[in-house]
């Protein structure tokens, strides 16, 4: 079945007929998958009179910062726990629209095939920023290699750690970086876009990994002034719809799951 047209045909479907003038509506977006998700309802999209721009980005600020200055109408490329983080830190107020999808974040290792097999001293990057750094000692907890002082903070750093009975190194890199850093570790803990992007499968390559019932569900973001406009309620609706939750399933098998 190929999904865009089917998509692009029920959109199409779904419209007035006669000429509808197009908005451009721009969107920030890390590459995988929330850019490729949104190339595959662009076509939708235009057939409701909405011209989607996609604006690829490889960090976790400039998206933000893009929106709240109003270069970009929105993004998508965060979960809710690091927007609250980035909105308290930087006295922004973007918000969010939808939920899409969940990334089931991962440990990952060139050097070991078993968490059993970590020694005494081994070094551990996780990423830098504090909601996504808490994320990885959380996942480390959850797989019984440390215990926390707040079982459930999920800001943790590796201050917040009360027992570390290998004496794991902790390093704090962008998180961007870490599947470059791979080898250079004895394990890394990677967010799923850029495990995708480095050609790493979570579902197979990831000596841990986060449930289903993971709480960082990926979000579309906008700015109170432009949440509830038609074009980023079309948007909203493309996003979590059937055929994007058969898309999501069909290419990501299982490493990115629908959260609608």
């Amino acid at each position: 079945m190929n999904l865009k047209k089917t998509f692009a045909a029920l959109a199409a479907a779904a419209t007035f007929s006669g000429a509808v003038a197009a908005e451009e509506l721009s969107v920030a977006a890390t590459p995988v998958p929330h850019a490729e998700i949104l190339e595959f309802v662009k076509p939708a999209l235009a057939e409701q009179g909405v011209e989607l721009d996609v604006k690829v980005f490889t960090d976790y600020i400039q998206p933000n910062i893009q929106v709240d200055q109003k270069r970009m109408d929105a993004n998508f490329f965060q979960h809710k726990p690091y927007l609250d983080e980035f909105n308290a830190g930087r006295g922004t107020n973007l918000v969010t629209v939808a939920g899409v999808h969940v990334e089931p974040f991962g440990a990952y290792s060139s050097k070991i095939d078993s968490l059993d097999d970590l020694e005494e001293g081994s070094v551990v990057a996780i990423p830098n920023d504090p909601t996504n750094g808490g994320r990885a000692l959380l996942l480390l907890q959850k797989a019984g290699l440390i215990t926390l002082k707040d079982a459930s903070k999920i800001t943790a750093t590796p201050r917040d750690i009360a027992d570390n009975p290998k004496d794991l190194d902790f390093k704090e890199l962008e998180a961007a970086t870490l599947p470059r850093i791979l080898n250079q570790v004895d394990i890394a803990l990677i967010n799923t876009n850029y495990a995708l992007e480095a050609g790493l499968n979570p579902t197979e390559d990831a000596l841990v990994i986060e449930g289903s019932d993971s709480p960082y569900v990926n979000i579309l973001v906008a700015r109170p002034d432009n949440k509830d406009s038609e074009a980023m309620q079309k948007l909203a609706n493309a996003l979590q719809s059937d055929e994007v939750k058969a898309f999501i399933k069909d290419s990501y098998e299982g490493a990115v799951v629908p959260a609608f």
